[in-house]
């Protein structure tokens, strides 16, 4: 009786979409990677054991006291720049970047840990100085916090996850709320800054851009404000264009899409997984995938409106905008309306550290549901 009790306990709707989603997700990796043609199925394997320890750790995370832990934002958050810091000193690269660190068999990307940890972290920050959140030292404050870990992401460099935690930054301040003015003022600055940075890059001698950003990634956005300065910088996004725009309404197939099977496209198993669905899936696929992530980012905005606290309030809205962002940058990198940051899928796209930190925060998701959500007669939504 009592494990009835706590499964039902549970939001069953939202553990039911995780699923959904990671097994198809197995299934457009698989095609990726070419198991129909008899190359290995290393990545499905693996894939398949990510997830497996991502419910164990989502199981951990939805039965914690996070109340409890949260009185150690503080060395949690030390703990966070350490291994960020780790990964600068005796971290192993790949393709230009170093993001991962070896432990024997296994190799972890801290700056993907960093994104929970940090939306935990300003959670009780924004908590314990609730009634500071419009004061301007508290936010320069709070500015300076989540930029230490920012810079030395950058360092690695990984663009995707520092811009994730400003997204995360920026919807927390939002839900705990942040005045309009200093809203209105940060895109009367941000608006002319960006107008600015295209301007800069698609110049032939910039100004600065190419100073600050690294080449690779000045790059990439180039490639976005001019495709045809050089073209090979606009190979991966007109493969990727290619392939979603030949799959039309219901795709060619499982394991038929001409350029993914061919090999045409660009880390299919990762960053443009969104490709492969959209050719072998067609717009249905990608309407499917879309809408289970959209259900998911749903469920977690129901929940955060339904807890009891601004702490509980500001980690799931974190989740929930961290999912959200995530998804809209991946599909617009695929699409073409974005320059390529190298962004992965929530629960689709391959990647251990991914899967881990997106399971970790469903836990946590369903552990405020269980534990802070009003009842009906209390107004709740649940």
């Amino acid at each position: 009786m009592e494990w009835k009790k706590y499964i039902q306990n549970f939001d069953l709707m939202l553990l039911g979409a995780v699923a959904i989603l990671t097994l198809f997700g197995l299934v457009a990796i698989a095609s990726a990677t070419h198991v129909n043609l008899g190359e290995s199925t290393t990545f499905v394997v693996k894939q398949s054991a990510f997830f497996i320890v991502g419910i164990i750790l989502m199981l951990i995370a939805a039965n914690i006291d996070y109340e409890y832990f949260s009185q150690f934002h503080i060395p949690i958050y030390f703990i966070n720049l350490a291994m960020l810091l780790a990964v600068l000193l005796i971290g192993t690269g790949a393709k230009g970047a170093v993001r991962w660190i070896a432990i024997g068999p296994l190799t972890i990307q801290p700056s993907e840990f960093s994104k929970i940890i940090m939306i935990f972290c300003m959670a009780q920050i924004i908590k314990l100085h609730y009634n500071k959140v419009n004061s301007l030292p508290f936010l320069a404050f709070l500015g300076v916090y989540v930029m230490v870990p920012i810079v030395l992401i950058q360092k690695q460099p990984a663009l995707s996850a520092s811009m994730v935690l400003i997204a995360i930054f920026c919807i927390q301040l939002f839900v705990s709320g942040l005045s309009y003015t200093f809203i209105r003022n940060v895109f009367i600055i941000t608006v002319p800054f960006i107008v600015f940075v295209l301007w800069d890059v698609a110049r032939e001698n910039p100004l600065i851009m190419d100073k600050i950003l690294e080449t690779h990634q000045f790059n990439r956005v180039l490639s976005f404000v001019d495709p045809k300065r050089d073209a090979s910088l606009y190979y991966q996004t007109e493969k990727s264009i290619s392939a979603i725009g030949s799959g039309q309404l219901t795709g060619q197939g499982l394991f038929s899409g001409t350029l993914n099977q061919l090999s045409y496209l660009p880390e299919p198993h990762n960053d443009f997984i969104f490709s492969v669905i959209g050719e072998e899936f067609g717009f249905i696929g990608c309407l499917f995938v879309l809408g289970v992530l959209l259900f998911i980012v749903f469920r977690c905005i129901v929940i955060a409106i339904s807890s009891r606290n601004i702490f509980s309030q500001l980690v799931v809205t974190g989740i929930a905008g961290m999912f959200a962002f995530q998804t809209f940058v991946n599909a617009g990198v695929a699409l073409g309306i974005l320059p390529n940051t190298g962004m992965s899928l929530p629960f689709v796209s391959y990647g251990g550290s991914s899967m881990w930190t997106n399971m970790v925060a469903i836990g946590l998701v369903l552990n405020i549901r269980k534990k802070e959500t009003k009842s009906l007669f209390e107004g709740g939504l649940l």
